[in-house]
């Protein structure tokens, strides 16, 4: 498992309930299972916690990526992504940054919530956290998670290539995305709800909205090449000129931009990075005529059965009948 090599978003085998420490170095056993580099996995030695976090992590970033990309020829899928992890397309660079953002998410959340044992609630200096922590309320602690997470990653030794740049730039857009949610929550403490005593601590937003800012970025993302900065001596990314830039200086990429280096497939037919678009379901007023590729779409009716005339009964339950209501499917042609 590198999130900033070949296997950002490998599946990780079911390591079962998180286990007490006590019970024995069951933690060891669970880092061992995960696909890891070796500085990785001592890393995850030494974290009590982390393995079935990096876990968590990498079904969060499964799942959100999938969502967002559910209506699209390339829906996220699993089959064909270490052919995809290889090249340079837009849907590599989301990989990668939302890789990053849900480890980043989940590792600041297993903090606050306990589940690792070298970090607790968020950490920053100042009396409201303290305060908040008096009170029992516990801040995500997001400085922790990417000061780790940047040496999980081993970010120091940025790589010369062009692919080695694009990774780690897409990978630090997937951090910045989580930090771009980070949010002050308080709460009042007092008599009859008076604002007496006031605590404030950091909150993250929920992950659907890093997904969605992520997914906004990729719709925007920027194709670079390397270049030489003459300044500095050394390469550097590149991408078309913006508004008003001087004609002869191509411009740098924001740190906020996701870039990608080739053009992507089609994703309509069967291919290495996907099994194309045949079968999957579309919305004919919608996307069909973009999913299927122009191949058409086959009509299905079916019966589906939902609760209805739901009723909430004395004291404490609702009672519904079962209805039937036939629905209309659209599915891509072969």
């Amino acid at each position: 498992f590198r999130l900033t090599g070949k296997e950002a978003l490998t599946h990780f085998p079911s390591l079962g309930p998180s286990t007490n420490p006590a019970q024995g170095k069951v933690h060891v056993k669970q880092c061992d299972l995960l696909k890891l580099s070796r500085k990785q996995k001592r890393l995850c030695r030494r974290e009590p916690g982390l393995a079935e976090t990096l876990r968590d992590a990498v079904r969060l970033g499964i799942l959100e990526c999938q969502f967002q990309f559910r209506s699209e020829r390339w829906n996220c899928s699993l089959e064909g992504r270490t052919s995809l992890l290889k090249r340079g397309f837009k849907e590599t660079a989301f990989l990668y940054a939302v890789s990053s953002a849900a480890l980043t998410h989940s590792l600041a959340r297993a903090c606050s919530a306990g589940r690792m044992e070298r970090c607790t609630c968020d950490d920053s200096p100042g009396l409201e956290n303290r305060k908040a922590w008096q009170w029992g309320v516990c801040g995500d602690n997001l400085k922790y998670s990417t000061k780790f997470l940047k040496k999980f990653l081993g970010q120091k030794r940025i790589g010369k290539d062009l692919r080695a740049k694009v990774d780690i730039h897409n990978t630090n857009v997937g951090i910045k995305a989580v930090k771009n949610g980070l949010k002050t929550t308080c709460k009042c403490h007092g008599v009859s709800g008076s604002c007496a005593v006031r605590t404030c601590w950091k909150q993250l937003s929920p992950f659907h909205e890093v997904g969605r800012l992520l997914k906004l970025r990729y719709d925007d993302a920027v194709k670079v090449f390397s270049t030489t900065n003459d300044a500095v001596g050394h390469s550097e990314l590149a991408g078309p000129q913006r508004h008003g830039h001087y004609p002869k200086h191509p411009a740098s990429p924001r740190s906020t931009d996701l870039v990608y280096m080739e053009d992507s497939p089609s994703f309509c037919r069967p291919s290495k990075y996907s099994l194309g678009t045949a079968g999957r379901t579309c919305s004919r007023e919608g996307n069909c005529d973009s999913m299927c590729c122009g191949r058409g779409y086959n009509t299905q009716s079916r019966l589906v059965t939902f609760a209805c005339h739901c009723q909430v009964q004395w004291c404490c339950y609702v009672e519904c009948q079962q209805c039937m209501q036939e629905e209309v499917v659209y599915s891509c042609k072969q």
